[in-house]
């Protein structure tokens, strides 16, 4: 079976090294061009192009799907199946046409929930206790294609969305292994997608600023929801203190953001609820545990982020 690979982050490098573990033929790789990465800015390339690259895989990272040259390139490939695995772009009719099996796209939720670019991170912001992957036939509209298999997991009490990540990386490669067997002996029925849609768009650093006033449960699921990018944050004597790790703490009478305990590091919620945090990392330091910034940052009771009462 001949196939045309399309995704760019670590979630498309794991499916598209189990289908070279398969010993399925990838044609080639198409994937988002390198972007800069970190405070130096480092031209970096997608995990995906590293792997197609090391296999000898022909790599094509196009700005744009929608010229006569990308499409030729398709007709010329003449792939069975076109596999996408956040790509992160819209695939234009001609090229969904293109295949003779169709174009395969696994997503990282229950669909119809969850359509869009971040799918894992808005499921843990708005509180859900499962998710999963879903396999589809791809149309011409966002996430609304046909399904073909579907794998429900857990999500756990503290997860991140890094975590939740890697565990649904590894669920996807292993349900499109099965998808493309289905579709290889006709043994699978496309079924339309039900009713009660719901989006996940792109994330950006605007939602990242927490809100004490929201009780312990939307502030706890914001921070492990944002984590690793963009990372949740309060502010601390005129100073932004990022929060990467925290768990659900009891009943408490404090004011919004009021700090009420040190060891344990307990902060007050809305709704008489309060949280606890467990790592976080002020401007200008390294991410740390809380009783360690605590022994280098002198803080008290009763102080309240965003200020001081």
């Amino acid at each position: 079976m001949r196939i045309v690979f399309m995704g760019t982050p670590d979630f498309a490098d794991i499916s598209l090294k189990r289908l070279l573990r398969e010993e399925y033929e990838v044609r080639a790789v198409f994937t988002q061009p390198d972007k800069p990465v970190g405070r130096k800015q480092v031209l970096t390339p997608p995990k995906t192009k590293v792997t197609a690259k090391a296999c000898g895989i022909e790599v094509y990272q196009p700005r744009s799907l929608k010229t006569a040259e990308i499409e030729g390139t398709f007709k010329e490939f003449a792939p069975d199946l076109i596999v996408v695995v956040a790509y992160g772009k819209i695939l234009p009719k001609e090229i969904l046409e293109c295949p003779r099996l169709g174009c395969v796209n696994v997503h990282a939720s229950l669909l119809p929930k969850y359509r869009g670019a971040a799918p894992i991170q808005w499921s843990i912001i708005k509180g859900e206790e499962e998710t999963g992957v879903t396999t589809m036939l791809m149309d011409e509209g966002m996430d609304t294609g046909d399904i073909l298999l579907k794998e429900s997991i857990k999500i756990e009490e503290n997860e991140t969305s890094g975590e939740l990540f890697e565990r649904l990386a590894d669920i996807g490669a292993e349900l499109l292994i099965k998808t493309i067997k289905g579709l290889e002996t006709d043994s699978i029925i496309p079924l339309k997608q039900p009713e009660g849609a719901s989006y996940a768009p792109m994330l950006d650093k605007s939602i990242a600023k927490i809100d004490f006033t929201k009780t312990s449960n939307e502030v706890h699921n914001l921070i492990r929801g944002l984590n690793p990018w963009p990372i949740a944050y309060t502010e601390v004597e005129k100073k932004k203190l990022k929060i990467y790790r925290s768990k659900i703490s009891g009943e408490t009478n404090g004011k919004p953001g009021e700090i009420l305990n040190l060891s344990p590091f307990i902060v007050c919620c809305g709704k008489g609820t309060s949280i606890e945090l467990k790592e976080v990392q002020l401007e200008g330091k390294k991410k740390m545990g809380t009783d360690e910034f605590i022994n280098g940052f002198k803080l008290k009771k009763g102080m309240i982020f965003g200020g001081i009462n």
